[in-house]
């Protein structure tokens, strides 16, 4: 048997969440699939998967087994990897997950640029905006915005994104501008949906929570700075989602002194001990302007001063 195809058929099996899928993403039979299940639980002595016509569930054993097919197939991966750093160029297929607008504003245009310059590379793109398992679901990198828990991760750190709060030049030179964040419970505001109907400021150095009754709820940031453009109230996003708009002139900063402290913004990666050469070529060519970017969106923190 060659365990290393049969490890690679089980953890495709697991991923693509059933057989069929899995045969399609191996460019195989979906009997070829069953056959080699079969053989993989018959050699091992063990039932891997329970199978049903409309899903598979993984036993105890099967559970156990795909931790270490996992770790057995980076560490044979990572050398490959270390072998094919000696090239000129890496190739293969970059994988990589970020949240939509900022993959859209920052990391497509320069995953483009990078694939000009590396024909032999290939790259898939996934923008989500939920926090991605980056080793069950495959990824070879994933941008993170915010703290991250306790991970076997690796971090690379690129810089911070502030909260702002903003609305349109129309609506602040009709309305005035508050003063203090506790003024925002009689303002009209527009609010991002899957977050609380809860803004935090700083306020003398302690965290203040100010609850707001939005004019609208929306479940797209986009929305949301379009419905702040046209005057409907303020709102609050991070920095990089509002930067075009701040620098345009379509929106404006309202109580900048009382932003919340900004949030951390960061590469994540399976394993460090030999970072595959697609990664780190990757790394190396977009960290530096990405950081530039993010520097610009620093002008719209301000803490308080008093």
């Amino acid at each position: 048997m060659d365990k290393l195809k049969a490890m690679t058929t089980f953890v495709t099996i697991v991923d693509q969440g059933s057989l069929s899928a899995a045969a399609d993403k191996l460019d195989r039979s979906p009997a070829a699939m069953v056959r080699a299940l079969a053989g993989l639980e018959k050699y091992l002595g063990v039932r891997l998967l329970n199978r049903s016509t409309r899903r598979i569930a993984l036993t105890d054993e099967g559970r156990e087994y795909l931790q270490h097919c996992r770790r057995i197939l980076l560490d044979v991966e990572a050398v490959e990897f270390q072998l094919d750093s000696r090239r000129a160029d890496p190739a293969g297929k970059l994988s990589i997950t970020a949240p939509v607008m900022f993959g859209r504003l920052h990391i497509g245009p320069l995953l483009n640029q990078w694939l000009k310059q590396t024909p032999s590379m290939s790259a898939e793109l996934i923008l989500l905006d939920r926090v991605v398992d980056v080793i069950e679901e495959g990824f070879d990198l994933a941008l993170r915005i915010g703290h991250l828990a306790d991970s076997s991760l690796v971090i690379r750190p690129i810089g911070s994104t502030p909260y702002v709060l903003c609305a349109s030049p129309e609506f602040i030179a009709q309305r005035g501008e508050p003063s203090h964040p506790e003024q925002l419970s009689d303002w009209p505001t527009v609010c991002f949906a899957p977050s609380r109907e809860v803004w935090q400021f700083q306020v003398e150095g302690k965290l203040w929570e100010q609850r707001i009754s939005p004019v609208i709820s929306a479940n797209q940031i986009d929305t949301e700075l379009a419905a702040a453009r046209d005057g409907i109230g303020i709102c609050r996003v991070l920095g990089y989602q509002a930067q075009q708009d701040l620098e345009r002139g379509t929106l404006v900063p309202v109580l900048p002194e009382y932003n919340a402290p900004a949030l951390p913004v960061q590469f994540v990666f399976p394993h460090s001990r030999l970072l595959s050469p697609r990664v780190r070529q990757f790394l190396d060519a977009v960290v530096e302007p990405l950081q530039a970017s993010l520097m610009k969106t620093s002008q719209y923190q301000c803490k308080n001063s008093s």
